[in-house]
């Protein structure tokens, strides 16, 4: 896909990987649909971006905010192409038995539904437009325990799921899905991770971690017809194969 005049929804928008992402794709001649809980919080990247950018403020994690947006975006825009379904929280890190069970059961509703949430109001829309990719960000924790991370381990895992069985149903009808796990990245959320000092995560020194844009940048990438042959799969960006097909070595 050439996401030149395209309309890309990108979740978690206002900082991080989704900040960057709003970047590299608006560069690429998009149109970016920036959704955020707040939208003070995109205020300041809307105005960096332009004219391309449409600012929606929308709690994933709400079905009705979610749907309300789309048709937000495909009244300003014309059309849906790529949803990326980036919004996520890391909290609570905490031992299960001193887990809050109403900050465990948030992130949840963000991680997993909120995904499901973007799936669901998104496929009208893709299907409109001919086809679109739809493309999550999972994590190595969606296959191993950590300690303190027993609702974010849980989430992935269940978001990998999602974007395999929308894999299944979808991918005859012109819905491209994949995931993207791009290792541990240089965001808040890893300056909120080493805060706690638990899991070994936790211990990685600040130059370990990627910069932002190297996720970003391989989102764009997976719209390419260069990366079909991953469709249906979570790439991960610890692999070098991919580092160097997407140009970042």
């Amino acid at each position: 896909m050439n996401v030149a005049d395209k309309t890309v929804v990108i979740s978690g928008a206002s900082r991080g990987i989704g900040a960057d992402t709003a970047r590299v794709f608006a560069a690429a001649g998009a149109n970016v649909a920036l959704l955020a809980r707040s939208a003070e919080a995109l205020k300041d990247l809307a105005a960096e971006i332009g004219e391309k950018a449409l600012v929606l403020a929308c709690d994933v994690s709400d079905y009705a905010a979610v749907e309300a947006a789309f048709d937000a975006a495909r009244k300003r825009f014309g059309s849906l192409d790529v949803l990326i379904c980036n919004a996520g929280l890391i909290d609570p890190i905490a031992r299960l038995q001193d887990a809050s069970p109403a900050a465990w059961r948030q992130l949840i509703d963000v991680n997993i539904t909120g995904v499901f949430n973007m799936m669901h109001a998104g496929l009208p829309h893709l299907k409109a437009a001919g086809g679109g990719s739809v493309l999550t960000i999972g994590s190595g924790a969606s296959q191993r325990p950590l300690e303190g991370w027993s609702a974010y381990c849980t989430s992935k895992a269940g978001a990998a799921m999602l974007t395999e069985a929308l894999h299944l149903e979808e991918g005859d009808n012109g819905i491209r899905v994949m995931g993207l796990s791009p290792g541990t990245v240089a965001t808040q959320m890893q300056r909120d991770i080493k805060a706690s000092g638990l899991n070994p995560v936790s211990k990685l020194a600040w130059e370990d971690h990627i910069p932002a844009d190297w996720p970003a940048r391989t989102l764009l990438w997976m719209c390419s017809a260069d990366a079909d042959a991953f469709v249906g799969t979570e790439i991960s960006l610890r692999d070098e194969t991919i580092r160097k097909r997407v140009g970042l070595i």
